[in-house]
């Protein structure tokens, strides 16, 4: 049996005010209709397929994730922000052509779209369960219900909920008080600086210990250290010479006024 979606060949989408694409015209317009009908970007595209490869661990199927999409090329741009896309058969995960995938809903509530939403968050609460010791489990009801909330206020709103936009809430979904941050916790800087390092049995460490060659550091510091203090004893010893230069000029000051007066005085000539 002939999938549903197979009379769909091309379609025609636009770019919205909010920078996503979304669909304007399809050659199915029986089955599809194009209210709401949001499509992802080739950038959207590879930015999913970044999230979900941390879930690769935890039962991530990604033939369950090609099939939620119908994939589509650029073939037109018909300019004003529209573009003509065609249907291709590729891998949106291989192929090396920026693919556009516009996800099949034809079904909602059963189709292949809903069913990977589902497989999402099941993956997402698997990993997170695994991250985090939480007081008590985290089930999917209570992430489908969050979002869920989130979505139901963007509708009361009169806002259409991107395919992008709904995904991205469950693969970057994080429960109150944790940070998305703690899932790859950094490496302790001291451990990092030794994970760098050889580790070496005795016998080398006490042969690098006796290597002259890596003693020029210290050998240099005490070097310069010698003659620092070199200098300064120097510098002392010009000082100690310089006092006792002067205290000689003084005591040589102090002889002279001495002799003026040990010098006998004259005695003054009387008249006869």
């Amino acid at each position: 049996m002939a999938k549903a979606t197979s009379t769909l060949d091309w379609c025609i989408v636009r770019l919205g005010d909010d920078h996503n694409w979304w669909v304007a015209e399809t050659s199915d317009p029986v089955r599809w209709d194009v209210d709401g009908l949001s499509i992802v970007d080739p950038r959207q595209v590879q930015h999913l397929i970044e999230l979900v490869d941390p879930l690769r661990d935890y039962g991530f199927d990604q033939d369950m994730f090609e099939s939620a999409f119908i994939p589509f090329r650029i073939d037109k741009d018909l300019g004003n922000g529209k573009v003509r896309l065609k249907r291709v058969k590729e891998s949106m995960f291989e192929s090396e052509d920026k693919l556009f995938g516009l996800p099949d809903i034809l079904d909602e509530e059963n189709g292949p779209y809903a069913d990977l939403l589902d497989h999402l968050t099941r993956c997402r609460v698997k990993l997170l369960n695994d991250l985090f010791n939480f007081e008590s489990k985290l089930s999917v009801d209570e992430v489908e219900d969050e979002i869920r909330e989130d979505q139901n206020s963007n509708f009361i709103q009169g806002h259409a909920v991107h395919t992008f936009d709904e995904i991205a809430a469950i693969l970057d979904y994080m429960p109150a008080g944790y940070d998305g941050d703690e899932e790859a916790p950094a490496k302790d800087v001291e451990d990092e600086g030794d994970d760098d390092l050889p580790e070496l049995d005795e016998e080398e460490e006490e042969k690098l210990k006796n290597d002259e060659s890596l003693k020029w550091d210290e050998d240099e510091e005490g070097e310069k250290g010698d003659d620092d203090a070199a200098k300064k004893k120097d510098k002392g010893d010009d000082d100690e010479d310089e006092d006792d230069d002067d205290d000689k000029e003084k005591d040589d000051d102090e002889d002279d006024e001495d002799d003026e007066d040990e010098k006998p005085k004259k005695k003054a000539k009387g008249k006869r």
